[in-house]
């Protein structure tokens, strides 16, 4: 297959405002902006830049200077240059590690604070919600228990919740799974199989890349900008790839916090749709959106192939285990005999509790929204104050901060922090090829007091690395 190519616009975008961010002549410049997309994973590996000619029309500078900022990175091995075969990205000491140990929070030492988790507690509805579940048992305990595609009374409250928000939904649009992770593994195991590439945002959700690699796919990871999507590099991906799948993270991306426009989603889903690629898109965020309410249904979607992901997990409690697929009733039908050689079902009880804080859930969910825009703000002002070369973007919803730091030490960050009571998610977590060293994701889902705590316990550790401390890679894990 031949190597994917970037389009001139969209490494544009990428690029931003390159010149006079840096002294020095403008190949260097222009070096040091392409280096740095590289080493963050904005830009992937093995990619074909455009050719120089092009290039330095596009950016209005002579195709010398272009040419002297290529030879610099070929140098420097960020670019393998073949002849007749363009630029193609790379890192000169080949793929970094992502990390896989398996964290678990109850493991910490005493009196760490953990910020691996972007997970809110429970709602405060949840045991209210189990009682009334324990009421209603009983008529279904002289059944068997098991429904491979989901209690019916829970995809009912699933399908009304999406005709409810302007997208109308039939139960047999509808299986009910064990969380959305679980939901994007049935989907692989549908669609694709051992080689087939895979689109994904970069950064993205940790497990997703995880659940995509033990399906024995390759990931085709497409830089976010600074703020959005790059509409042309994701359909470019489509397009040059064959992938059979992309995942995107729609709503409130994790780690970013990036909100998708309909627009936009109206341009990837039938971009998607003319390739052949089925898109599914994580929608586990969109209830928490914290400045002004959102609208992600208010496109037009192609007749078939639009996957939708949902959870209970971020919106009420993740030890719900509850989350569902929404897709096309053939795609949903296909499902099921596959799912029944993992699992037969998610439990009952928990889809019963589910039924109940679906039935009347605007109450909480403003509660949550009041709970989370306060600790966001908190973890703000917090950063601002103490960590101040930490350049953090506001989202407008989510759970979670995503900290670019001044140099790549989020690796060593993480493998020191702990020492001084605080433990976090390096950013390399949170991409393919060893990208984002000089990013980390900060939840805002801890108390204030903890948020405050948290924070100058990591600008102690940054201080100290920042003293000579020697950087090592940390194996960062399980993060949700």
């Amino acid at each position: 297959m031949s190597p994917r190519r970037l389009g001139p616009a969209s490494l544009i975008r990428l690029l931003g405002p390159w010149r006079g961010q840096r002294a020095g002549p403008a190949y260097r410049q222009l070096a040091d902006g392409l280096r740095l997309l590289i080493l963050d994973g904005r830009l992937p590996l093995d990619v074909v830049l455009p050719g120089e000619r092009e290039l330095a029309h596009i950016l209005e500078i002579s195709r010398t200077t272009v040419t002297a900022a290529f030879a610099q990175l070929r140098d420097e091995g960020f670019l393998d240059r073949r002849q007749g075969a363009g630029a193609r990205t790379r890192l000169p000491t080949g793929p970094g590690e992502r990390g896989a140990t398996i964290l678990v929070s109850s493991a910490s030492a005493e009196g760490v604070l953990d910020m691996t988790s972007a997970a809110p507690p429970a709602s405060e509805l949840i045991h209210q919600a189990y009682a009334a579940a324990l009421s209603l048992l009983p008529a279904f305990l002289p059944q068997h228990g098991y429904a491979t595609l989901g209690l019916h009374e829970f995809r009912q409250a699933v399908a009304e919740r999406y005709t409810r928000r302007g997208l109308p939904t039939r139960v047999d649009q509808i299986m009910i799974t064990n969380g959305a992770q679980h939901g994007l593994a049935l989907m692989l195991r549908l669609l694709a199989g051992p080689g087939d590439r895979v689109v994904i945002d970069h950064p993205t959700y940790p497990h997703a890349i995880d659940a995509i690699e033990r399906a024995f796919c390759r990931t085709v990871p497409v830089g976010l900008p600074g703020e959005g999507w790059d509409l042309e590099g994701v359909g470019a991906a489509f397009r040059q790839s064959g992938a059979r799948v992309a995942y995107l993270i729609s709503d409130f991306q994790n780690p970013t916090g990036h909100w998708m426009p309909s627009e936009a989603r109206a341009v990837l889903s039938h971009a998607a749709a003319r390739a052949g690629t089925t898109l599914i898109l994580d929608e586990t965020m969109t209830d928490l959106w914290l400045d002004a309410p959102v609208d992600p249904y208010a496109f037009v979607e192609p007749a078939e192939g639009l996957v939708r992901l949902g959870s209970m997990g971020k919106s009420f409690w993740g030890g719900l285990r509850l989350g569902w697929i929404r897709a096309d009733a053939p795609v949903i039908q296909a499902l099921a005999p596959r799912r029944a050689s993992i699992d037969l079902g998610s439990p009952l009880l928990e889809q019963l509790a589910g039924c109940q804080l679906l039935s009347d859930e605007e109450a909480p969910l403003a509660a949550r929204r009041v709970l989370l825009r306060t600790r966001r703000d908190h973890l703000l002002a917090q950063l601002q104050a103490r960590l101040p070369e930490w350049k953090v973007r506001r989202p407008e919803g989510g759970l979670s901060l995503w900290a670019e730091l001044p140099s790549p030490v989020s690796s060593a960050l993480a493998a020191t922090s702990e020492r001084f009571g605080v433990r976090i998610a390096a950013g390399p977590r949170f991409g393919v090829d060893g990208a984002f060293e000089r990013f980390i994701r900060l939840p805002y889902t801890l108390a204030p007091e903890d948020l405050t705590t948290a924070v100058d316990r990591l600008a102690a550790a940054y201080d100290g690395l920042r003293a000579g401390a020697t950087p090592s890679r940390a194996s960062i894990g399980a993060v949700v």
